[in-house]
């Protein structure tokens, strides 16, 4: 799948349902979250993730942060309570313009769609914080993966760290994409995408795992050391890595 396409599906989720879209629980599907509650999810995920990051010491400065596959901005509005500046990109246009809509009120955010295959329009050294969580896992392939990691680690500032989670594995269902095939399908007979994503279990969402090995090795080759991996709910790792050339 290019990326173009991985693009055009997240532009039909977030005109539908952003907030779903981002958090997807199955009794919030419709339009069932509160803004206010889902904007609070995020804070308390950066204040739980700053907790453990004092514990491992990074970073060592607090000025820009980089919330990467940001969606509605839930997490990018978190780091900007503790960050100087938190920047959220993402790829699709409509979940960025939903992003500013909800977080008007936040003078320390800023959302810019990124739909390329790097963060070319940021500079090296330029963030002292890069995370993200439930974003890796939707991207259309390994290589794409491995090229945003590679990313992550360039644009680290010294004393930097970039936190991300990604599954190791998936099951069955996941790993033969049969809801995203009908839907797709589907798509391609011209079933409206409201309708199926109001009134059907079905979406566009990719789903990939990596095991820690194939990170790792990627990590290195990019210059990146690993600082520490923490087991997360659901068979994921959370991985926090520096640059080693720093």
């Amino acid at each position: 799948m290019s990326l173009a396409r991985h693009k055009r599906d997240w532009e039909e989720l977030a005109a539908e349902d952003p907030l779903w879209a981002v958090l997807t629980d199955p009794s919030r599907r419709a339009g069932g979250w509160d803004v206010a509650e889902f904007l609070r999810t995020g804070e308390e995920e950066i204040e739980g993730l700053l907790l453990r990051a004092r514990e491992l010491g990074v970073p060592a400065r607090f000025g820009r942060a980089l919330d990467f596959g940001c969606g509605a901005g839930r997490l990018t509005r978190g780091l900007a309570a503790h960050f100087a500046e938190a920047v959220g990109v993402d790829i699709a246009d409509a979940m960025v313009a939903e992003a500013h809509r909800i977080n008007a009120d936040c003078s320390g955010c800023t959302f810019v769609v990124n739909d390329t295959a790097d963060l070319g329009r940021f500079p090296d050294a330029s963030f002292d914080l890069v995370y993200s969580t439930l974003v890796l896992q939707h991207l259309p392939s390994r290589r794409l993966i491995a090229a945003y990691l590679a990313e992550f680690v360039r644009v680290l500032a010294p004393g930097g760290v970039a936190v991300f989670q990604l599954p190791t594995s998936l099951g069955l269902l996941h790993r033969l994409h049969a809801g995203r095939r009908l839907y797709g399908a589907l798509r391609l007979l011209r079933v409206p995408e409201q309708l199926l994503l109001r009134r059907t279990p079905l979406t566009p969402m990719r789903m990939l795992a990596a095991p820690e090995a194939w990170v790792r090795r990627t990590l290195a080759a990019a210059g990146g050391a690993v600082v520490a991996v923490d087991s997360l709910e659901g068979g994921s790792l959370r991985y926090w890595v520096a640059s080693s050339s720093r």
